[in-house]
């Protein structure tokens, strides 16, 4: 895995090397091993350096000095984790002529076949990398050469000849790709903190992205936190050329049910190409291994893992002290099963002050609270593997959150009463239904109630919701609410549900949470959190081709009965022990409710009611302390919006910012 940067200057400014070897050196905990640079010299073609002298070089790094005459408008850098050609596949990488320049960061596990094919229509190999390869398929086949790459990826490349910048990145958003767009350049790079390196860069901060944030935990693509800087959505391209930025999407998830395949030939073929995918994803020229959770998904991942290596396979997993999110006595059973080389880290309330470290890393305000065991498994798999695969994506796939069991209910109850009735009952009763946060069971009795009143979109929306917007709006300050005016998040719901290529509502819901919570939330979680600690990730249920043909399974034969992720239990039930295809789901979360009231309590306070941080005039202060009180009370749980509001403060310390202009 690797970080990528570079600037393209659109009006034929220099790009300063000193500039773009800063940039690409924020970047070095993605790529630890190498680094390197491409700059077009007088409109001619320079070979790439190591490094300049006149910046500090990484410890046992070696770095030597470049000598670069006159720098062009156009630089490209990278920073390398060597996976796959350790000793060929240094990057930036150009073809035969030196007319086309790539820097990538990702996997591309189908490089082989493509190699081959490319080889036949008379291409010429210097490496055995897939880095290679994707440079000659551009020359082969263009832009449109991302449709034919399975895997993981982000990469610029600079064509001298059509003096071009392409930048593209996978179907699902593995991979991070961040730009800046104004009339004078183009500035990309893995992570937003490259970018603001760069002089004139703006820290203003987008509000309605805030306001996405505080809904959802997260930013959803394309906005960042900043108004200047921007996502590449997954699933796009672009063209930068002298005059415009024109993004393109290449690939969709289409939803319409397959008729002509019984249930028993689905469930094979769904294990036949989750095997293929997890094959591809064990090639690796360094120590490989997995996380382990203990569901389902991972201890899929680690069996077939296990079916095809003759070596045990490595196993990370985390541990609780609190029982309810605790479960590594599960791992350890599937550990025990595949006689895998198993390794535990036992997260503790002591552990959770690196998010003030994470806060850097995420490069934006990030609140879903896995991210602290995410980094703490990755760093635990770091210290035996440089790869590891992960289970992420089933529940996406089959339906199997718990939330597409509870909308299929409100929605039985919604269909019983015309609009008419429905919205002034339902939401009379939600209304003056007890206020009980602490009692999990009722409060979801009240979530039911609103949301039968609501129409299905605006209802699926408040359930993924942490900070409803009534309570956001006693949240923000005056100023931000009239800037904000009318935005409303839900309406980005709407619009991806109206879209979405499927015709049942399970289904539309479930692209939806491709669309966003997977990106935005899932992947980038996943992403940052291994890369703080140099360690690559691949997730084998996220393969585009078995998510294709899982997307076409009737909705019917995933939420079943009751039952969530009906076909994919049954299917990989002979794999697997008896417990782990039966056993009730469990978050990957911390017990952050308890620990601010004990051991976080103190950092939590001095975060959240410091008047002197940058983010501290964007909210109601008194409305802070309401909930800071209400939750110590031990009466009430607001420890998820307080947990928004911490991850924010913390961020905008590291960051500078979070002032309004």
């Amino acid at each position: 895995m690797c970080g990528i940067a570079g600037i393209y200057n659109r009006n034929g400014a220099k790009v300063p090397y000193e500039l773009l070897a800063r940039m690409t050196r924020t970047l070095a905990h993605r790529g630890p091993d190498e680094e390197g640079y491409f700059l077009n010299v007088d409109g001619t073609i320079s070979e790439s350096p190591t490094g300049p002298a006149s910046l500090p070089p990484l410890r046992n790094a070696g770095f030597s000095r470049p000598e670069f005459p006159a720098a062009g408008n156009v630089g490209l850098g990278h920073r390398r984790l060597s996976i796959i050609d350790l000793s060929g596949g240094k990057q930036p990488l150009c073809n035969e002529t030196g007319s086309v320049w790539i820097s990538f960061n990702g996997e591309i596990y189908n490089f082989q076949s493509l190699m081959q094919d490319l080889k036949a229509r008379g291409h010429k190999f210097k490496t055995a990398s897939d880095t290679e390869t994707i440079v000659h398929a551009y020359e082969e086949w263009g832009e449109r050469s991302v449709e034919r790459f399975r895997g993981m990826f982000a990469f610029a490349i600079w064509d001298a000849d059509r003096r071009q910048l392409l930048l593209a990145r996978d179907r699902l958003g593995k991979k991070p790709l961040y730009y800046l767009n104004d009339r004078d350049r183009v500035i990309f790079a893995s992570e937003i903190k490259a970018i603001l390196e760069v002089p004139g860069v703006s820290p203003q901060i987008d509000l309605t992205a805030l306001s996405d944030y505080l809904s959802l935990l997260y930013v959803p693509a394309p906005k960042t936190i900043f108004e200047s800087i921007r996502k590449l959505p997954a699933a796009h391209y672009a063209i930068a050329t002298r005059d415009s930025l024109e993004i393109k999407p290449y690939w969709d998830l289409s939803f319409e049910p397959r008729h002509n395949t019984g249930e028993a030939q689905m469930m094979d073929e769904l294990v036949g190409i989750l095997d293929e995918a997890t094959r591809m994803r064990m090639i690796s020229e360094v120590p490989l291994g997995s996380f382990l959770s203990g569901g389902i998904d991972s201890a899929t991942v680690v069996a077939l893992m296990a079916r095809n290596s003759d070596q045990p396979v490595v196993t990370n997993s985390i541990a609780f002290n609190v029982s309810t999110y605790d479960e590594a006595a599960y791992a350890r059973k599937v550990a025990g099963r595949f006689s895998t080389d198993h390794h535990e880290f036992a997260v503790t309330p002591e552990a959770v002050p690196i998010v003030e470290k994470l806060a850097w890393h995420y490069d934006e305000p990030f609140a879903d609270s896995s991210a602290v065991p995410t980094y703490y498994v990755s760093k635990t798999a770091r210290q035996n593997v440089t790869v590891a695969l992960s289970g992420d994506g089933g529940d996406e796939n089959f339906a199997g959150y718990r939330k597409y069991y509870f909308d299929l209910k409100e929605n039985a109850v919604r269909n019983l009463f015309p609009k008419t009735l429905r919205e002034p009952l339902f939401g009379a009763l939600g209304r003056i239904y007890p206020k009980a946060d602490y009692l999990p069971q009722v409060f979801r009795g009240k979530t039911f109630l609103s949301n039968v009143a609501k129409d299905p979109v605006e209802a699926y929306f408040f359930s993924a919701s942490t900070i409803c917007e009534e309570d956001k709006r006693k949240l923000l300050n005056p100023d931000v609410l009239a800037r904000l005016g009318d935005y409303r998040t839900s309406e980005l719901f709407h619009k991806i549900y109206r879209n979405a290529p499927a015709s049942d509502h399970l289904s539309r819901l479930q692209y939806l949470d491709i669309k966003t919570y997977l990106c935005d939330d899932i992947l980038t979680k996943v992403d940052r959190a291994s890369m703080a600690v140099s360690l690559e990730v691949r997730c084998p249920l996220l393969d585009h081709v078995f998510m294709e043909y899982a997307a076409r399974v009737p909705s019917s034969l995933k939420l079943h009965g009751g039952v969530s992720k009906y076909i994919f239990k049954n299917a990989v039930a002979a794999l697997l022990p008896p417990d782990i295809t039966s056993r009730k789901k469990m978050g990957f979360s911390i017990p952050i409710a308890k620990w601010f009231r004990g051991e976080l309590r103190e950092m939590a306070e001095t975060a959240l009611f410091d008047r002197t941080s940058p983010g501290a005039g964007l909210f109601d202060i008194n409305h802070v302390r309401r909930l800071w009180d209400g939750h110590l009370s031990g009466m009430r749980d607001f420890s998820q919006p307080l947990w928004i509001l911490l991850s924010f403060q913390l961020w905008a310390k590291v960051f500078h910012t979070g002032k309004i202009q």
